[in-house]
C-alpha cells in the first residue's frame, strides 16, 4: 500500500482525534491536511504509519488549540463547538466512548482542560492508545501522562450528569419537542424541559444572537414557543438530524440554505439544554449558508403583523 492509500485509510481516525481536541470541523480538517503534507514530505517510512500519523495530528492539534484559546477568550457571546453530523471513524470495540465524547456537552467539558490534558484524555479515554504511545506523542513521561489523565478524568466527572436517557428515549423526547416547537406550544415545551434548562446561542457576533443564555424552563419555553412559529411562517424549514450524536435539527431558509443548527442535551428523560449554532463561519461545511440578518428582519416583520 502506498503512502496516499495508507493515509486515506487512516483519515477518519485522524479527523476524529483532531475534532475532539479542537471542537472545530474546519480546524480539524486543516490539521489532517497538514499531517498529510508532513507524511508525504518525509523521506523515510515510519515503522507504523498509524502511530506516526496519530502522533503528528495530535501535536498539530495541540498547537492549534493553544492559539485558539486566545481567540475563544475574545469570542463574542457563548462559544459552542462546530456541529458534526456524523463521526467518520467507527470502532465497534469503543463505540460507547466514541459516541459519548463527541456530544456538545462532552466537548464543552473538554474545554475546561488544558490543551495537553485534553489531548492525552482523548487519546487514552476515547481511542484507547497506550501510555507509551501517548508519552512519545506529547513528549512527556508515561508517569506524567498518567497524572494528566487522572486530572482530566476528575474534571470531566465533576461536570458530567449523573443520569442519561438511552437513544430510544432521546428520539421520542426529541419528536415531542419538535412537534411542540412547530406548534408554538409553550406549555408542551415547558413540560419537556428540566427546571434549570438553558437555551444557548452561538452567533459569534456575526449573526443575530442571544445576549446571554436564557435560563429556566419557563423562560426557555416562552422564547422557543414565540420565535420558532414565526420562522416557520416565513418558510424556514426544520430538518430533524442527529448532530454530535444527539437529537437535533438543521434549519434552512426558503432556498434551502443553512440558517442554524439546534441540538438537544437530554438528562433523565428531560431536556436540560438547547444549543443553537448560528455563526455562519461554523456552518459552511453543512452547505450554503443563509443570511441570518435578513431572516431576522423578516421575523420582526412577521411579529409586527401578528400583533
Amino acid at each position: 500500500m502506498g503512502k496516499a492509500e495508507e493515509f486515506e485509510e487512516l483519515r477518519p481516525l485522524l479527523f476524529s482525534i483532531a475534532y475532539r481536541i479542537l471542537g472545530s470541523v474546519g480546524e480539524a480538517e486543516d490539521a489532517v491536511q497538514e499531517t498529510w503534507l508532513r507524511f508525504d514530505g518525509s523521506s523515510t517510512l515510519p515503522a507504523s504509519s498509524k502511530a506516526f500519523l496519530s502522533a503528528t495530528v495530535t501535536r498539530i492539534s495541540i498547537d492549534v488549540l493553544r492559539s485558539a484559546r486566545v481567540r475563544r477568550e475574545e469570542y463574542v457571546g457563548p462559544w459552542l463547538p462546530e456541529p458534526l453530523l456524523s463521526d467518520p471513524y467507527q470502532d465497534p470495540a469503543r463505540s460507547a466512548e466514541l459516541a459519548d465524547s463527541v456530544s456538545m456537552a462532552a466537548l464543552l467539558l473538554l474545554e475546561r482542560l488544558s490543551p495537553l490534558e485534553r489531548a492525552v484524555f482523548v487519546l487514552r479515554e476515547v481511542f484507547g492508545f497506550g501510555f507509551d504511545e501517548i508519552a512519545e506523542t506529547v513528549g512527556r513521561s508515561e508517569s506524567a501522562c498518567r497524572q494528566l489523565v487522572v486530572r482530566a478524568r476528575r474534571h470531566m466527572r465533576e461536570g458530567r450528569p449523573r443520569f442519561e436517557a438511552d437513544r430510544r428515549e432521546r428520539r421520542e423526547l426529541a419528536t415531542r419537542f419538535f412537534d411542540a416547537l412547530k406548534g408554538g406550544d409553550v406549555g408542551g415545551l415547558r413540560d419537556l424541559l428540566t427546571g434549570d434548562a438553558q437555551l444557548v446561542g452561538d452567533g459569534g457576533g456575526k449573526a443575530p444572537q442571544l445576549g446571554k443564555a436564557v435560563l429556566g424552563a419557563d423562560n426557555v419555553a416562552r422564547m422557543l414557543g414565540t420565535v420558532f412559529p414565526l420562522l416557520l411562517r416565513i418558510d424556514v424549514t426544520m430538518e430533524p438530524h442527529e448532530i454530535n450524536g444527539q437529537p437535533g435539527a438543521i434549519f434552512r431558509d426558503r432556498d434551502g440554505r443553512v440558517l442554524h443548527t439546534l441540538v438537544l442535551d437530554v438528562l433523565d428523560a428531560r431536556i436540560q439544554a438547547v444549543r443553537m449554532v448560528i455563526n455562519p463561519d461554523k456552518l459552511g461545511h453543512l452547505g450554503p449558508v443563509a443570511d441570518a440578518w435578513a431572516i431576522d428582519r423578516e421575523v420582526k416583520r412577521a411579529r409586527r403583523q401578528a400583533n
